[in-house]
C-alpha cells in the first residue's frame, strides 16, 4: 500500500522525545510511520508503541516499520491509558506526535479532506461513525456557524452557514466539490480572489467530525501524566488552534505556586511539573521548507517531565 507522507522536522522531533535506547515510547500520531521509523531504528532493547485510527495508516506502517520494536495500535490517541494498561506499561520516556492531516489523506480524493478534488463528502479519519456530509446536511445553521467560527476561525461563517442551509433543502450535499462551491458562492468577491475561501471552512468541518481538540487536550494530559521524571514530549501542530492548545497545556504543567502576588510567602505548595525545551517552537529549516513547502506552518514544541 502507499501512504504517501512527507514527514516533518523529522529528527528534531525524535531527538526532542528520545532518550534512552531500551526505553518505552509512543507515537501517538503514527501516519505512514516516518517519525517511528527514526525512533524505533535508535533503540536496543526498548519498544515503541504506535498509534493511529486510521486503519491504512497502521496497515502502511506495519510494512516499514517490519522487523522493529514496535506495538501497532488502530485506535485514537484519546485512549492512551487504557491502551497502556492493557499493554502492562505504567510509564513512558518519551511521547511523540505530528497533528498534521498526512499527505496520503489529503491526497486520496474518496478520502474527502480536501476541496482541491471532487469526492465523496466523508472526512473521517477512522473510516467510522460522523462523516462531513452528516455534518453539513444535518447540523442547524447555528451548529454550523458555530463550527467554522470555533474550528476555522471563519469570519464569513454566518454567510458560509446560510448558503449550505438552501442548497440542502433542494438535494442533500454529498460531495466535496458541491460543498466548495456553496463556500465560494458565499463569500464576497474579493475574498475569493485573497485566498482560496475554503480552507477554513474545511479544516473547521473535518475538526468537528474526528473531535480533534477535544482528543488533543485530553492526550496531552494523559500523555505527561503517563511520562517517567526526565521523560519528554515532542508535538507538531500545524495551525493555531492546535498550537493554542498545546502551549497553554504546555504553561499550565510549567507553572508552579499560583497565590496571589500580594501573599508574603506560598501557601499553595505547587511546582512546577514540567520544563520546556527552548522559549521559542522550532520551525521547519530554509531546505526543509524549499523541499515540502507543507511544512511551512508547522510548529514543534518539546516539554520535560521534572516532577510528578
Amino acid at each position: 500500500m502507499d501512504f504517501r507522507h512527507t514527514t516533518v522536522l523529522l529528527r528534531e522531533t525524535v531527538d526532542g522525545a528520545f532518550g534512552e535506547t531500551d526505553g518505552v515510547y509512543a507515537d501517538l500520531t503514527t501516519g505512514g510511520g516516518g517519525h517511528s521509523l527514526e525512533l524505533a531504528e535508535r533503540l536496543s532493547g526498548g519498544r515503541l508503541i504506535c498509534f493511529d485510527r486510521d486503519k491504512e495508516a497502521i496497515e502502511a506502517a506495519g510494512g516499514r516499520l517490519k522487523g522493529l520494536p514496535v506495538t501497532l495500535v488502530n485506535r485514537n490517541f484519546i485512549e492512551l491509558n487504557e491502551v497502556l494498561d492493557e499493554l502492562g506499561i505504567d510509564k513512558l520516556d518519551g511521547i511523540i506526535a505530528d497533528l498534521g492531516v498526512s499527505s496520503h489523506q489529503l491526497g486520496d480524493a474518496e478520502r474527502g479532506f480536501s476541496f482541491h478534488n471532487d469526492a465523496p463528502l466523508d472526512m473521517r479519519m477512522s473510516g467510522e461513525g460522523l462523516s462531513a456530509a452528516d455534518v453539513v446536511n444535518d447540523y442547524t445553521e447555528d451548529e454550523l456557524r458555530r463550527v467554522l467560527y470555533e474550528y476555522g476561525e471563519e469570519k464569513f461563517a454566518p454567510r458560509i452557514a446560510e448558503g449550505i442551509v438552501k442548497a440542502r433543502v433542494l438535494k442533500p450535499i454529498e460531495r466535496t466539490g458541491e460543498l466548495a462551491e456553496i463556500i465560494k458562492s458565499s463569500v464576497p468577491a474579493a475574498y475569493r480572489r485573497e485566498k482560496n475561501p475554503c480552507r477554513k471552512s474545511f479544516q473547521a468541518i473535518r475538526i468537528e467530525v474526528n473531535g480533534e481538540l477535544d482528543a488533543l487536550d485530553k492526550a496531552l494530559t494523559d500523555g505527561f501524566n503517563r511520562l517517567k521524571i526526565g521523560g519528554k514530549m515532542s508535538v507538531i501542530t500545524f495551525h493555531s488552534l492546535e498550537d493554542r492548545i498545546v502551549k497553554n497545556r504546555f504553561k499550565e504543567f510549567c507553572t508552579g505556586c499560583t497565590c496571589p502576588p500580594e501573599f508574603p510567602v506560598c501557601v499553595c505548595g505547587k511546582k512546577p511539573r514540567g520544563e520546556l525545551i527552548g522559549k521559542k517552537p522550532i520551525t521547519p529549516s530554509l531546505e526543509e521548507l524549499e523541499s515540502n513547502p507543507r511544512s511551512r506552518s508547522a510548529k514543534l514544541r518539546v516539554i520535560k517531565k521534572v516532577r510528578e
